[in-house]
């Protein structure tokens, strides 16, 4: 199926040759892929925002980018500050990167479930890290950086999952992108949630331009703190820590995708043979959960998801590949 050629993104919108001072320059106005074995197998146009293009290979560049630069102008980031954030791995890799560029010392904390290549993009952007035992220590990793940041004047915590700044990110940036690429026309919009600023972002860009997409939350199964469930391990790295963070508003989403953590990562290794993109895991669970809703709402219609990030920072041994 081909996709209507005025919904075909046009690489024009986008600068090929822009000249910077600075790195976060770079970062957003990503790309929007037409992920063609999707499509085809649907009916359904299904598009991927690529923002594994961004400078540090995630998503979360945008908002370590927006969160920084909002607080400096508040005044709350400063000449002598240290960041200091709990992350289960892109967010820190941004923070790091933005800190370096802005002369933060940063301190990243996350759980040892984390990839090796995650730890080792965070320390080579002279980023400090704190590995904690699992990932079921996030939230008291998070109430132990408020005592800690309470006690020292010069600590900056971009809480994450609990800062404005997270959703206004992808309302300003992400979602006017989206809708600027497909002249608006969008039947889906369909997002894992980690915090959440980017489901709840990109939903409120759709609503003030009057879009009525379907806006859809996606969770590890094995996990799935949205739909009741108590939380869980799981192996999809950037979703659902355990609880369902403040950012996140229920009533604001249209419906929730449970995926196994087993099919996200044939999905994003699926996603590298089919359309020749090497993305990580969550990507995988967002395109499979594409899939779904785009199967559910017919042949013709237009669902848009996220390519998280870079596969590099999940390789494993061929001999470890779930079959």
């Amino acid at each position: 199926m081909n996709a209507p050629q005025h919904l075909v993104y046009c690489p024009r919108q986008t600068p090929t040759c822009l000249v910077t001072s600075e790195v976060v320059d770079s970062i957003g106005h990503t790309p929007l892929i037409r992920l063609m074995g999707a499509s085809k197998r649907t009916g359904c146009n299904i598009f991927a925002k690529a923002e594994f293009m961004n400078p540090g290979g995630s998503i979360k560049d945008r908002i370590a980018r927006y969160i920084v630069f909002e607080s400096e102008k508040r005044g709350e980031l400063g000449r002598g500050s240290t960041i200091m954030e709990v992350t289960s791995g892109n967010t820190g890799i941004a923070l790091a990167m933005v800190g370096a560029m802005r002369g933060y010392k940063v301190v990243v904390v996350m759980p040892k479930t984390v990839s090796v290549e995650r730890r080792r993009m965070i320390t080579s952007f002279g980023a400090e890290l704190e590995l904690l035992e699992d990932i079921d220590d996030m939230q008291d990793a998070i109430a132990r950086t408020e005592q800690f940041a309470a006690s020292r004047d010069n600590i900056f915590l971009p809480r994450q999952f609990a800062n404005p700044d997270n959703i206004e990110t992808h309302r300003t940036t992400t979602g006017p992108e989206i809708l600027r690429q497909l002249n608006g026309e969008i039947d889906a919009f369909v997002m894992g949630v980690g915090t959440g600023g980017t489901v709840m972002g990109v939903g409120r860009a759709l609503r003030k331009a009057g879009s009525r997409a379907r806006i859809v939350a996606v969770e590890p199964d094995e996990s799935a703190v949205m739909s009741g469930d108590p939380p869980g391990k799981h192996g999809i790295q950037g979703l659902a820590d355990g609880f369902i963070p403040a950012l996140v508003n229920l009533e604001e989403i249209d419906q929730i995708v449970r995926v196994p953590t087993q099919h996200a990562i044939i999905a994003a290794q699926q996603i590298g043979v089919e359309e020749g993109l090497l993305v990580g895991i969550s990507s995988g669970a967002n395109a499979l959960a594409a899939e779904q809703v785009a199967d559910e709402l017919g042949p013709g219609h237009n669902v848009v998801t996220v390519l998280c990030d870079r596969g590099e920072r999940y390789l494993v041994p061929a001999a470890e590949r779930p079959h």
